[in-house]
């Protein structure tokens, strides 16, 4: 009895697949939903990659973070020229070196960003726009400070520009959180997490420079004494 059904189910299986029917389906209909559900599949990959490489906007996020960076960076890297051709302190002329080669090769990163996204150097928006604000850039040091670098004698010129540098050093810390907050894209996340671990250091090592000439910082560029 058991093999007779056996073999009636066979039987009936092999009329299916002759008849072109697959569980009560016509076997071209479920091939083409097969194929249907691959295509979906492969179209929602394509848009997913391309969502993924494609290039940030003129007005995003990540092309405001360049520009605004380039700037901070590039008045780091004129304090720090300032100071390494007055200082005689060995320690603050390698670090004022260290600042230049470091900000200046990342200045060109950002502008080879900038252009490989199609992005203008410029762009339209206001500074910090892409940050929600609309006040100056953090840490920025004024033409008046800047000008005191130059005049000031050496001891204190040494001093204003570590005052001024962990101030700057300060400002770019929220800028690069900020972007990490609004980007997935790897190179500009290893770039902002490379600038808060270097200037991290960098501000702790300037505070013990100004430790040692008997200062201490407390967020303003005038020397208060070191008790």
């Amino acid at each position: 009895m058991m093999s007779s059904v056996s073999a009636a189910t066979v039987g009936e299986e092999s009329e299916r697949r002759e008849s072109g029917v697959i569980a009560g389906v016509p076997y071209s209909v479920a091939v083409a939903a097969l194929l249907a559900i691959v295509a979906l599949a492969l179209a929602i990959a394509a848009v997913a990659m391309y969502l993924r490489d494609r290039p940030p906007g003129n007005s995003s996020a990540e092309a405001g973070f360049a520009r605004d960076m380039e700037t901070h960076h590039a008045q780091a890297v004129l304090m720090a020229l300032k100071i390494r051709d007055r200082t005689e302190d060995p320690a603050l002329r390698s670090l004022a070196t260290d600042i230049i080669l470091t900000q200046q090769a990342q200045i060109g990163q950002l502008n080879g960003w900038l252009e490989a996204w199609g992005a203008s150097l410029a762009g339209d928006d206001e500074p910090m726009a892409w940050m929600g604000h609309d006040g100056p850039m953090p840490g920025m040091a004024s033409q008046e400070a800047l000008n005191q670098l130059d005049s000031l004698p050496t001891p204190e010129a040494e001093i204003l520009f570590l005052q001024l540098m962990i101030r700057h050093h300060e400002g770019a810390l929220p800028m690069a959180e900020a972007i990490l907050e609004r980007s997935d894209r790897k190179e500009v996340r290893l770039f902002a997490e490379g600038v808060i671990r270097t200037q991290s250091l960098e501000i702790e090592r300037m505070r013990e420079m100004l430790a040692e000439r008997g200062v201490t910082y407390d967020g303003s560029t005038e020397q208060q004494p070191h008790h």
